[in-house]
């Protein structure tokens, strides 16, 4: 991975972080970043996130995505944990959309908190106001919370568009997203917020279709291949096999791209979409970035009047460049 960091390094050094995304693609174009995954090692990856934070605000994307784990599985999920890259959140000069991950909650107990008061907790330090964005400057999203009543407590699902190219972010983290059979209240939780997802991916693509989007973007934490059986399919034990069905069902449905971004496995790789079978999806592409001890970011250039939507490029910040 170092050495791949380092030929990815010369690629991003090609498309300077000073030029617009406009700049190359046409009228409609615009970029935003991706990334996620950080800060993991803490506090030494703080100084790190900060770099690159810095080289995000001198690309001056039209917002970024962050889907999520901000510290690794083995931390503790404390308040101030979570004030201290909420802090650094705010210091992004443009919109931050954040897709929370499994590590702020979902693995809490492997340092003795509860998965269910922090998972509270998140939701109410990271979007007191579930219609606003996070950065130095927020920008108005459309929250399930009040556009669905019934999930009122979903404050973390949002949508928005730019461009004729629709934005959503889901609630779907590792960890079997939160799926365990042997813990009640754990499998509750699972069903009530796999029902909620369910319903806003629906809805959402139904908005693009009625809306005649040219493409769909979904944001969201987990590796949804993490749990394969023996022959290589995705087994109904799955927490994300609802999800690919369910993207799988609305990618067709829409017959236009679909990106996927997310995150958990650290290494960059742009691919197709696989079903629960491992076949291939027509029309959708994945994104899954950097991150843990790659502190680095990808740029997505965003072009709704061409035929493909998007295009990457990798943004490294030297100085995180581990030897």
């Amino acid at each position: 991975m170092r050495r791949l960091a380092l030929v990815l390094a010369v690629l991003s050094a090609l498309a300077s972080p000073a030029v617009a995304a406009e700049s190359v693609g046409g009228e409609r174009a615009f970029s935003f970043v991706a990334l996620g995954d950080m800060p993991y090692t803490v506090p030494a990856d703080y100084d790190r996130f900060d770099r690159l934070i810095a080289a995000v605000n001198r690309l001056k994307p039209a917002f970024s995505i962050h889907v999520g784990d901000t510290k690794s599985g083995s931390t503790a999920c404390t308040d101030d944990a979570f004030q201290k890259v909420l802090d650094q959140f705010r210091t992004f000069e443009q919109p931050l959309v954040y897709a929370i991950g499994d590590n702020e909650w979902t693995d809490c107990h492997r340092t003795g908190s509860d998965p269910r008061e922090r998972l509270a907790r998140v939701r109410q330090m990271f979007f007191p106001d579930p219609e606003k964005s996070l950065g130095r400057a927020p920008m108005a999203v459309e929250s399930q919370a009040r556009a669905m009543p019934e999930f009122a407590r979903h404050v973390e699902n949002a949508r928005f568009a730019r461009n004729d190219v629709l934005f959503v972010t889901l609630h779907v983290v590792g960890s079997n997203n939160g799926f365990e059979t042997r813990d009640p209240a754990a499998a509750a939780e699972y069903f009530e917020r796999n029902r909620a997802n369910l319903a806003w991916l629906a809805a959402s693509f139904a908005k693009a279709r009625e809306s005649g989007a040219k493409a769909v973007v979904i944001a969201l934490q987990a590796n949804l291949w993490d749990i394969r059986d023996s022959v290589g399919t995705i087994p109904p034990a799955s927490g994300f096999r609802d999800t690919i069905q369910a993207i799988e069902r609305e990618a067709r449905a829409f017959g236009r791209p679909v990106l996927l971004v997310q995150g958990d496995y650290h290494t960059l790789e742009v691919t197709g979409f696989r079903d629960t079978r491992m076949r291939l999806v027509p029309g959708v592409q994945r994104l899954q970035v950097m991150g843990e001890t790659e502190v680095h970011a990808v740029r997505v250039i965003v072009d709704p009047d061409m035929p493909g939507v998007f295009s990457f490029v990798p943004l490294i910040v030297p100085e995180n460049v581990k030897p």
